[in-house]
Parts: structure tokens; sequence; C-alpha cells
């Protein structure tokens, strides 16, 4: 029920080629040099920032699935500044995490976090499930994390919840990581070898 394209590296016209070619592959990484114009993603020349995102979101698939994750959305509320509850593994009643600022929690905007690792897009239902833990924990928020993305029928319901709930998918939560990554506990920092790297932008060369 997918369907995509894929343009990074020139895909379809080396794919072409290789039909032709008894499927044999003659390609060469593309050069970045002065005569690029076009962004990277248009001209299907390397867009760095995109395969770092990926190296990174393969990376953190592999160390944070399942519960994992949950815990990963802690550390970054942390950094935040947030205190923050996490339930145990098993059943969470719609709820993985609580969350709100103040040295005791007290504080607000009061939150709550459903997290999903898994690999199928969340749908309705568990937005509605949010929203009901949202009122029985007496959270003014709630913010859910799908790693898959959102069906449709989620982002039909953007504007009503605009005031009450926020929307993490794969980038979203890697941009959160990136910016907060320095304020990170040092044990969760040496889990993840992140380093930054200064690159001239596209619209530059």
């Amino acid at each position: 029920m997918t369907i995509c394209r894929i343009t990074r590296n020139d895909a379809e016209v080396r794919i072409k080629k290789m039909a032709k070619n008894n499927w044999k592959s003659d390609y060469e990484a593309p050069s970045i040099n002065a005569e690029t114009s076009d962004t990277a993603e248009d001209s299907g020349g390397l867009d760095i920032e995109r395969f770092a995102k990926d190296q990174i979101a393969k990376f953190l698939t592999a160390k944070y699935s399942g519960h994992g994750m949950a815990r990963l959305v802690e550390a970054i509320l942390n950094a935040k500044g947030f205190l923050t509850y996490r339930a145990p593994e098993g059943p969470d009643k719609g709820v993985d995490l609580l969350a709100a600022p103040g040295a005791l929690g007290f504080e607000s905007p009061k939150i709550c976090v459903q997290v999903k690792s898994g690999d199928t897009p969340v749908d309705r239902p568990t937005l509605d499930q949010l929203i009901g833990a949202m009122q029985n924990f007496g959270a003014e928020s709630g913010l859910l994390v799908s790693w898959s993305g959102f069906k449709g029928s989620v982002d039909k319901e953007l504007p009503a919840q605009f005031f009450r709930v926020r929307l993490w998918d794969q980038d979203a939560l890697i941009e959160e990581l990136l910016a907060c990554y320095e304020s990170l506990e040092e044990e969760l920092k040496a889990e993840l070898p992140f380093k930054r790297v200064w690159a001239i932008a596209n619209s530059e060369l």
C-alpha cells in the first residue's frame, strides 16, 4: 500500500542503465563541485544530511527497539527540563511516559506520552487512546511518537488537536535528539556515538 519514488544518487537513471547492461552497474559516487546549481536532492547528487539521518535512523532502530524507544524519548524530555515517569514494560494503559517541568514535576504543561516503535504507521484509534489517557491522568497535553509515521486519519485531526497534541515521526524524533544531544546524560551520550559535522550548504556551492 506504500508508493515511493527513489530519487537520490540518480537511482532511476542507474537502474535503466543496468537494465540495458544485463544488470551490471558502472555507477560511481557523484562528486559535489562548484558547477552544482540545484539542490542535491533535485539534481540527484549525494544529500549528505539525508544520508547521515538515514544512518542514525538505522542505528536507533537496532539499539532502541520496543520499550527502548520510550527510554530515548524520556531522555530527550529530561534534557528539555521535564521530570518524567516511565511506565514499566507491559500493558501501559495508553501511556508510556508522564512528563512535567519543574523540580518536582508539578508545573505545566503536564504531558502524557505514547511511543510506538513498530513498523506500522499509527492510526486514529491510537490517537484517541492518548487523548483518553490525557483525561484520565489530568494531563493538559499529549505527545504521540511513532517511528513509522502516521496514517492520514491522524493527520486530519491535527487542526482540531493543535493546542493539545504534538506528533513526532522518525525525522522529528531525530531532530529533537540532535538538538538536545549536548544536554543528554553522559551515560546515554556514551550509547550514542554522534559527531557534529559542518558542511557547505548546497545553495552556496
